[in-house]
């Protein structure tokens, strides 16, 4: 074929149009089908890969003595009675629940039927909310053994020790408002109304059986209770502070009493006598208030500034891992006179004390630096500035005690400088990751059930620490 003859051919076929479509029916898909039954040969182990993190928690589990755990369950063999999920897949679950920053029981149950690691650790046992939180909340003592004991783990291991402690604390969002603090004569108020529609409902379901279902009626009992029961637990608070306040008011009379006899024998003229307008406006203290959601919780100074109902978490971190040894919960928005007692719950916990203790410079009281120096444990915490600020602050003071005057000494040493520097790497990395896991309000009321929470984050990051220090 010539050369020509080939340009002709292509030249018709670039006039040609591709053909048109004449069908008018709907295009044919593959559509899903979600009622079709499948049968799965399915293994859950083989769902969760060999290096999950999930499988990290359960061998730390595994290795834990849960003994304290198991004295409590009434189902034993030989006996009637339905057996309770294993507490250690309880623990394992709040342990990864944790880590993955979950706090919530009904958020950890729903996971437990959605997620695939949550039902690894389940392996078939049935879970909901109520067994997850009233096992967190219902254990404090045995947690607190296990943070003892994972503790006690990794210093025999070599890579912790319990010779230098960092402390500090992190203020946490209690699960009450800041509108349900009363004062003392509110509450008396609110406990009467309480009271009253505590008798209107059981005289309602004792005369009138039918007028709601059973179980309508029982919910509206129990809140009833529940209110009259936190309201009563109110007062008890405020009738304490409201002692308190009137001690504190009695030892300003018996000062200023002193000081006005001081003053007279002297011969001063001009001495104030009890009652000027300083000491009145001492007097006019707010009346105490509590929480009628929350009644051991106190309104606190917040990292941002603001104010709100809260608890006041203490971590004693070791400056050598940064693993948790001791933890402590409490109401008071100070940090102050937090060191001895510390040191007081680790010596019985582990039979030693460390021998520094690193805080910062709301922790400072002589008190217990001059406690903490009898026991043999140097205190490295910033030394405050004097108002003259012509004075020395490292110099000792002639009326300090040689305590006090040590730690003065030692604080303006290179060597204590270096010390210190340790305590904001350890004690605020604790504090940080405990909030990236979750620890930023709680969900539970009480100083009892809070300090379950904190122990279970103290813990968590004693397994975490183990997986990155000792070789798996």
């Amino acid at each position: 074929m010539a050369e020509n003859d080939d340009e002709q051919l292509f030249d018709d076929l670039s006039h040609q149009s591709a053909p048109e479509r004449t069908s008018a029916g709907a295009a044919r898909l593959r559509t899903a089908e979600r009622r079709q039954v499948a049968l799965r040969a399915v293994c859950l182990d083989e769902l969760v890969p060999n290096d999950h993190r999930v499988r990290m928690v359960w061998r730390f589990v595994e290795g834990l003595d849960l003994t304290a755990l198991l004295v409590g369950i009434k189902s034993v063999e030989g006996r009637p009675g339905h057996p309770p999920a294993d507490p250690r897949i309880l623990l394992a679950l709040w342990l990864y629940a944790t880590i993955e920053g979950v706090a919530s029981a009904r958020q950890a149950a729903r996971l437990c039927g959605e997620h695939i690691a949550f039902q690894w650790l389940c392996g078939g046992v049935g879970m909901n909310a109520k067994t997850l939180a009233d096992f967190r909340v219902g254990h404090g003592a045995a947690l607190e053994q296990l943070l003892v004991d994972s503790f006690t783990a990794l210093t025999t291991a070599g890579v912790a020790s319990l010779d230098r402690i960092a402390q500090d604390g992190v203020r946490v969002r209690a699960s009450a408002g800041a509108a349900s603090f009363r004062r003392h004569s509110t509450l008396e108020e609110c406990r009467a109304e309480a009271a009253d529609a505590l008798g209107r409902l059981r005289r309602e379901a004792t005369s009138d059986p039918g007028a709601a279902s059973r179980r309508e009626a029982a919910a509206r009992l129990r809140a009833a209770q529940d209110r009259e029961h936190r309201v009563a637990k109110a007062l008890e608070v405020t009738r304490e502070l409201r002692e308190r306040q009137q001690e504190r008011a009695r030892r300003r009379e018996e000062r200023a009493f002193r000081e006005q006899q001081k003053r007279a024998n002297s011969g001063e003229k001009g001495a104030p006598a009890p009652g000027t307008a300083k000491e009145q406006d001492q007097e006019k203290e707010k009346e105490p208030r509590a929480s009628t959601t929350d009644a051991e919780a106190r309104v606190m100074k917040m990292a941002d500034g603001g104010f709100r109902p809260a608890y006041n978490v203490q971590f004693a971190s070791d400056t050598k891992s940064g693993a948790v040894a001791g933890v402590a919960v409490c109401n008071s928005g100070s940090d102050m006179c937090k060191m001895a007692p510390m040191s007081e719950a680790l010596a019985k916990d582990y039979g030693e004390r460390p021998r520094q203790h690193l805080a910062d410079g709301g922790y400072v009281k002589f008190d217990d630096i001059e406690a903490l120096d009898k026991a043999g444990v140097d205190v490295y915490a910033p030394v405050p500035a004097p108002r003259d600020k012509s004075r020395d602050r490292y110099a000792p003071l002639p009326d300090d005690a040689p305590a006090i005057a040590a730690w003065r000494k030692r604080m303006n040493e290179d060597a204590a400088k270096e010390i210190y520097k340790e305590r904001a790497a350890t004690a605020e990395c604790t504090n940080a990751q405990a909030r990236n896991r979750g620890l930023r309000q709680f969900l539970v009321r009480g100083v009892d059930k809070v300090k379950s929470i904190a122990l279970l984050h103290g813990l968590t990051h004693n397994m975490a620490c183990g997986w990155r220090l000792i070789a798996i």
